[in-house]
């Protein structure tokens, strides 16, 4: 029997990788001699990296960058180790560099706010050879459209006068000329895959400055003025890849524009997040004649189908007929969604009344008792089809 055990991370508690060691070790319980395949997912927000780098047996990057607001800080990346293409590859999560989590609630201000250290990320990483960088979006404090990223990459962003403009979303609005001229060398031969799941264009009133601006600090007069900004860029780098709509692609706005800035310089793919990890890690390959897969993560609810890991388990898994069962923290509304789309059930793991501490730090535990308890049932129900089958056998053997 093969079981494949592919979770996300269950936030502020475990990551995927002991996930699925939790729920190994529950499954063991029961059937201590299945073949259990671990895959660690994510869906390209916090814990890809992580989880990437486990399920491929990878190493972590540790580096100092330039944070949101300029000063120095710990920062880090993934380089997988061996996946399905056969390439050398890094896993970036932009979060790590430029995320909202680095800046104080009372300094988040997205008009000074820069995503220079995430291309700091990338420089060190085309340093060591690498030519194949996903990025996973999601979790800025930036609005600058990935401007500071290219400054970090050589790109020079110039005023009328010739002088490099401020950092954050509103230096944008004095930018007169771009020079890709001293941009690192080996940019034209990497290839950017981009983990992004909204559809947001970079400008109006669903971009990036009006839906995502106010939850980085942005008032509604910075959102107005930022707008403005992004879309002066916008008409400035058109030049650089002769499409006056590129900045109407959804997805362009994820990130504060970031979606906008490697499509149009780096020229990358935008993808599900989930889907792009699937590829990376082989999960389909694993997938294919399995008894079982398992997924999960820390909430299942309505929203889950919209790409999050276990719908994108979900349907790699149904690509080979193979049953989903998942497990949660909790469930949330609408969590019945997922069975709708063909997953088989879903546990949630919390056992009785907690406080969030305490649900928490036991949820390894939990884990671990709740897939004992799904292989208990899984027994129960083999050998209660053996039965019925045996049953059939004796009454068509009579005379």
């Amino acid at each position: 029997m093969k079981i494949v055990i592919a979770p996300d991370s269950f936030k502020e508690s475990l990551s995927a990788m002991q996930v699925a060691e939790a729920i190994e070790q529950g499954l063991k319980q029961v059937f201590p001699d299945a073949d259990y395949r671990k895959v660690p997912m994510a869906d390209g927000g916090e814990g890809t990296v992580q989880a990437m780098v486990d399920a491929t047996g990878g190493e972590i990057i540790h580096l100092n960058v330039r944070g949101p607001l300029g000063n120095a800080i710990p920062s880090f990346y993934g380089i997988l180790g061996a996946t399905t293409s056969g390439t050398k590859t890094a896993v970036i999560e932009m979060a790590a560099a430029s995320g909202l989590h680095l800046v104080a609630r009372n300094e988040r201000n997205p008009l000074i706010t820069s995503s220079y250290g995430t291309g700091e990320l990338i420089i060190d990483a085309l340093n060591r050879g690498i030519r194949h960088i996903i990025i996973g979006l999601g979790g800025s404090a930036t609005n600058d459209a990935g401007a500071g990223m290219l400054k970090a990459l050589g790109f020079s962003l110039l005023n009328h006068v010739g002088t490099a403009i401020d950092d954050g979303g509103a230096g944008l609005i004095d930018l007169a000329t771009i020079d890709d001229t001293q941009c690192h060398p080996h940019l034209k031969d990497c290839q950017f895959d981009i983990a992004c799941d909204v559809d947001n264009p970079l400008c109006g009133p669903k971009g990036a400055s009006a839906i995502f601006g106010p939850q980085k600090g942005a008032t509604s007069e910075m959102v107005t003025q930022l707008d403005g900004a992004l879309n002066h860029f916008a008409k400035i780098a058109h030049p650089h890849w002769n499409n006056d709509r590129l900045h109407h692609l959804p997805g362009a706005g994820a990130a504060g524009g970031m979606g906008f800035a490697i499509v149009a310089f780096l020229k990358g793919q935008l993808s599900p997040g989930v889907t792009l990890v699937a590829n990376a890690v082989g999960l389909a390959d694993t997938c294919k004649g399995a008894t079982l897969v398992i997924t999960g993560e820390g909430r299942i609810d309505g929203q889950t189908v919209f790409g999050k890991t276990p719908m994108g388990v979900l349907q790699t898994a149904q690509q080979y007929h193979v049953p989903v069962i998942g497990i949660a923290g909790c469930l949330g509304d609408n969590a019945d969604a997922m069975i709708k789309q063909g997953m088989t059930a879903i546990f949630p793991i919390i056992p009785g009344i907690a406080t969030l501490d305490q649900v928490l730090s036991q949820a390894a535990i939990n884990l671990t008792n709740t897939s004992a308890n799904i292989a208990a049932l899984m027994k129960l129900s083999m050998s209660l089809n053996h039965d019925i089958s045996g049953d059939k056998n004796l009454k068509q053997a009579k005379p």
